[in-house]
């Protein structure tokens, strides 16, 4: 129980005021920082490309915007299947509590993803995505399912291709 509560209280303080900046892309890592601003949270997106291939784009989530979920769960165990590439079970948003995590997507390229950054996860068809930790032993992570035909809530930054 006290770990809920430590996940839902951090995922309270994350939802308020934070916006995302990409700093320069090194090589070929695409990576985010997180700045305060009122009234964003920083995202990543996974999408399924027309060839099979999955990428992403960078945005934010608007805060205080209630999106349509029922549920969620937290986790810090992985598996080796979810470290190879596959596309997500679900539309979701995947909420890092604690660690550093770098995706590569089927086009090639990567981004990290780590506390205050949150991904959405909607490449449901194809090759998909796969993860390594960067600098940590574990993932510790809050998955919210949203609801069949949902509005996932993301707005796409001016610049949300790489």
């Amino acid at each position: 129980m006290k770990i809920i509560s430590k996940a839902i209280m951090l995922v309270s303080l994350a939802f308020i005021g934070q916006s995302l900046k990409a700093q320069e892309n090194h090589g070929n890592i695409t990576s985010v920082k997180v700045e305060e601003s009122e009234g964003k949270m920083p995202a990543i997106r996974l999408i399924n490309n027309p060839d099979g291939t999955c990428s992403f784009e960078k945005g934010y989530i608007p805060t205080l915007k209630h999106a349509s979920t029922t549920t969620f769960w937290s986790s810090n165990k992985t598996e080796d299947w979810e470290k190879n590439a596959h596309p997500a079970p679900r539309r979701q948003y995947v909420v890092t509590l604690k660690g550093k995590i770098r995706f590569k997507v089927s086009d090639g390229s990567t981004f990290l993803i780590k506390p205050g950054v949150i991904l959405l996860a909607e490449d449901l068809k194809g090759k998909g995505h796969s993860w390594q930790m960067v600098h940590t032993k574990s993932w510790e992570r809050l998955y919210i399912p949203l609801q069949e035909g949902a509005d996932d809530l993301f707005v796409a930054s001016y610049d949300s291709k790489k």
